[in-house]
């Protein structure tokens, strides 16, 4: 198991933007995809304590389950690689998460999917990412800034913005925008 702090700020940005962006770091063919499939108990126990379950697909055979939590300056993350065929029956029939993280222990079944189709770049130290999500016959778009200080990632992600013309505007985790269209 991989354990890590993510400490990340985003916004949400126009497709407009999103383009602009892309051009201007000459990312518009590094775009690739990667499928979030979001996992909760029958009565979405996770969700509710803003614990985030999810088995991430980037290409045809690169899968790996991710618990993560929140706090005030990070996620917790922790995360275990999946064979193909694991991942797919876990996607099909659910899974305990004792099997991979100790600290929890419920019964999960897959619930819904985000489709993120993103780039990446590194800047000032950390690594910028943007991201075009479809999810629920909805396409948004966000720019996400992960830095290794949270103090000092605030200050150079807010330049970025007011560098680039961008209004801060909170965007919810991906996972709570593709949980408003639970199956």
């Amino acid at each position: 198991m991989i354990k890590n702090i993510e400490i990340e700020f985003k916004s949400a940005i126009t497709q407009e933007k999103y383009i602009e962006l892309l051009k201007l770091f000459n990312l518009e063919n590094n775009i690739f995809k990667q499928i979030n499939y979001y996992f909760d108990t029958d009565d979405y126990e996770l969700n509710h304590k803003q614990i985030v379950l999810r088995i991430r697909q980037k290409g045809d055979t690169r899968y790996k389950v991710t618990l993560k939590s929140q706090s005030d300056e990070g996620a917790y993350e922790n995360h275990v690689f999946l064979q193909k065929e694991q991942a797919l029956d876990m996607i099909e029939n659910g899974f305990n998460t004792k099997d991979f993280f100790e600290d929890i222990d419920v019964f999960v079944t897959y619930k819904v999917n985000l489709e993120n189709y993103r780039v990446s770049t590194p800047y000032e130290g950390g690594r910028l990412f943007l991201d075009r999500c479809d999810y629920c016959n909805v396409i948004d778009y966000e720019i996400e800034y992960e830095a290794s200080n949270y103090a000092e990632g605030k200050i150079l992600f807010e330049n970025f913005l007011k560098s680039h013309n961008i209004e801060i505007k909170p965007t919810k985790r991906k996972s709570e925008r593709a949980f408003t269209c639970k199956r």
